[in-house]
């Protein structure tokens, strides 16, 4: 049989992928972030599934479990928070499952990133005012960052900022994004998107700090930071202009 790694989306049960959907209801095990999975989304499964929470298990004892539970004949649902190729910790997984020769696929998830996009009504890229997307974390308690990837050589692009796991150090945030772009520069910050008691706050980065704390935002936040946030007189992209030959190019921006 076969884990499969499903992206369970930003939190909404019904945002989870028709194929992920489909792979709960057959699956004889599922195995799921506890602190992160809605009740509603493990309502998919069938009556008779296993159903792990793995909030209080190592790696070590979640990779058993997929494996007992492939060596016992069923197929195996390793629910992650959004999407497997963004923080899900599934990297470390696959590499144990292929020490032991266990077979295992890949769904994908909405990422919390663009369900909060969709909750300002925003697209991230926008005709010469943004065309690039840095997705990046603050380091806290949590896995050191590569000794390159900081907040201020991010910065130094001006490109779009989606920040994660950084709600709680906005101060820090703040403070050495402001050199680059700017006290006024336009911010937002989404916590739980999708989920009862999604929160948005809008302002400039010099508020970041008062508006994060105003709102009790303390967790499952994405802060961005961009002038994608409130541009207003951008021009169309190339892509439907009618200037452009659309006999002879393919479509593209």
């Amino acid at each position: 049989m076969t884990v499969h790694f499903v992206g369970a989306g930003p939190g909404a049960a019904d945002l989870i992928t028709v194929r992920g959907r489909d792979l709960l209801a057959r699956c004889g095990v599922c195995l799921y972030p506890g602190s992160m999975t809605p009740p509603d989304l493990l309502a998919y499964c069938a009556s008779g599934t296993a159903l792990v929470d793995t909030a209080n298990l190592s790696l070590e004892q979640i990779v058993d479990k997929l494996v007992e539970a492939h060596e016992a004949g069923h197929e195996v649902v390793r629910l992650t928070s959004g999407d497997p190729s963004l923080y899900s910790a599934v990297a470390e997984q696959m590499r144990r499952l292929d020490a032991r020769n266990v077979p295992y696929d890949v769904v994908p998830g909405v990422p919390a990133f663009a369900a909060s996009a969709a909750a300002l009504k925003r697209e991230l890229t926008v005709p010469e005012v943004g065309q690039s997307l840095v997705i990046t974390r603050v380091q806290a308690r949590s896995t050191k960052m590569p000794p390159k990837e900081t907040l201020a050589a991010f910065a130094a692009t001006e490109a779009t900022l989606a920040l994660h796991l950084a709600v709680n150090h906005v101060e820090r945030v703040a403070e050495e994004l402001a050199p680059h772009y700017g006290a006024g520069c336009p911010v937002a910050v989404v916590a739980l998107a999708t989920q009862p008691g999604e929160t948005v706050v809008r302002g400039v980065l010099g508020e970041l700090p008062k508006l994060v704390r105003e709102a009790g935002m303390t967790r499952a936040a994405t802060i961005f930071v961009g002038r994608v946030l409130a541009a207003a007189n951008f021009p169309d992209s190339f892509l439907y202009s009618s200037a452009r030959d659309r006999a002879n190019q393919p479509e593209s921006l």
